[in-house]
Order: C-alpha cells, then structure tokens, then sequence
C-alpha cells in the first residue's frame, strides 16, 4: 500500500502565523468569549476557525487560522505582490446562528464553516491566490455547500465593519489580509463570471447590501436589477 504524502511537505510553512493571529485577537475580544473549532487531523492543511462572540456586537464572528501558514503564489502582474501573499478569511454571522459543539461537516449551520475551510484552501491546492473580488465555487457544477443553503459560491470582499487595525496584520516585514467572505446563490455566481466584480458591486451596494450574513438574503439578480443591467440603471 503506498504511503500517503502531504501535498504540501516540500513548502515552507510559516506556523508563527497561528500564533500571530491570537496574539492578535486577544487585542480586540476577550478570550472568555471565543472558541476553537479544530481541524480534524488532515494530511494536507490544518487549518482552525475561531468562533468569536463580541459583547457589545450584534454579531458573532467566524475566522480562519491556517490559511496564512503558506504563501498564496499571487500573480506577478498585481501591484505589490509580496502584500497579498498571506491572508486569512472571516465571515459576521447573526447573533443566533449557533453550532454543534465539533464541527463535521454535517451538522445545521455547517455550511459556513465549510465555506470558510474550502474557500481557504482553495488557492493553496490549485497553486494560485485570491484577493479582493475573487470568487470561489464550492463545487464545479455550482451545486450549494449543503442540504441547508442555497448558497454555492463566496465572494472576497473587503470588511466595511473593521479598520486596517484588525483586517491587516502586520509582523516581521509580513503582512495578513483579513477578507471578508460574502455567499453567493447560483445566478449571481454566473452575473460576476459573466460580468466581473464591479458590476456585481454595483448590484450589491444597490441593494444596500450588509456585511453580515443573512441566511435569507434577496437574491441581487432578481428581475428588477436585471432590468436596470438592461437599461442602464
């Protein structure tokens, strides 16, 4: 039987990141009022996400700790490349959206963290990056996360809620980007394929779109917008 090597044994892991990252926290919440759902042991990326729930927020916080520990291969042709090559990934979730206890992947509200997991490792496993106004699918043929959503890809998006105080962390010459995940449903996936990150922006401010996941938000390509893409509005 033939042993089972890590995709990824051969690249420099830069662990301290993990470290950086609640060092970094424990700045802005109290660690009484976050927890850990851990990475079930793997043989490609540990990857965790922190579970926060600030007092005074009306919201709660899903992050990533993982991602950062290798260097995303961005494109030379951005603009100050070594500045996106590390980042982590968060999404705002309403206040009574709760979890099992151990994260499997199967439980109600699971989706979200296994958004965050796949869109995570997504650029590291297809040796790529993602950055502001990326999207990422959660399957080839656009099927959702889960039997529980109608969501089937995210879009990276940067946080209106959080200063460059929190979503940039900056160490050692280094730099962590905090991106903010928005879930996309089916036809507004293929408006931004089709059409690009601006003009889905546009559709979203429009809408006056929050930061904060709705389980139940109005799809932005209804029958209204599409007649504004028509006519210009």
């Amino acid at each position: 039987m033939a042993e089972y090597k890590n995709p990824f044994s051969d690249r420099k892991h830069y662990y301290e990141h993990t470290e950086w990252i609640a060092e970094h926290l424990d700045q802005f919440f109290d660690e009484n009022l976050t927890t850990v759902f851990h990475e079930i042991p793997t043989f490609d990326i540990h990857l965790d996400v922190y579970f926060i729930k600030p007092k005074n927020a009306p919201f709660n916080i899903l992050l990533t700790s993982g991602m950062s520990t290798l260097k995303m291969n961005v494109s030379e042709q951005v603009e100050n490349p070594e500045e996106l090559e590390f980042a982590e990934l968060m999404i705002l979730i309403p206040k009574d959206i709760e979890f099992d206890q151990i994260y499997t992947g199967e439980n109600k509200n699971d989706w979200i963290i296994t958004m965050l997991k796949r869109t995570a490792k997504f650029p590291h496993f297809y040796d790529t990056w993602i950055g502001i106004g990326h999207t990422i699918q959660a399957e080839e043929d656009l099927t959702p996360y889960g039997t529980d959503t109608d969501y089937v890809g995210a879009l990276i998006l940067p946080s209106v809620t959080f200063g460059n105080d929190f979503t940039e962390i900056k160490k050692n010459g280094r730099k962590i980007n905090i991106y903010n995940v928005l879930p996309l449903y089916k036809n507004e996936m293929e408006f931004k394929i089709e059409n690009g990150y601006n003009k889905l922006l546009d559709l979203l401010i429009k809408s006056n779109g929050k930061e904060m996941l709705d389980l139940n938000r109005e799809n932005l390509i209804s029958k209204k917008s599409i007649w504004n893409k028509i006519l210009g509005k």
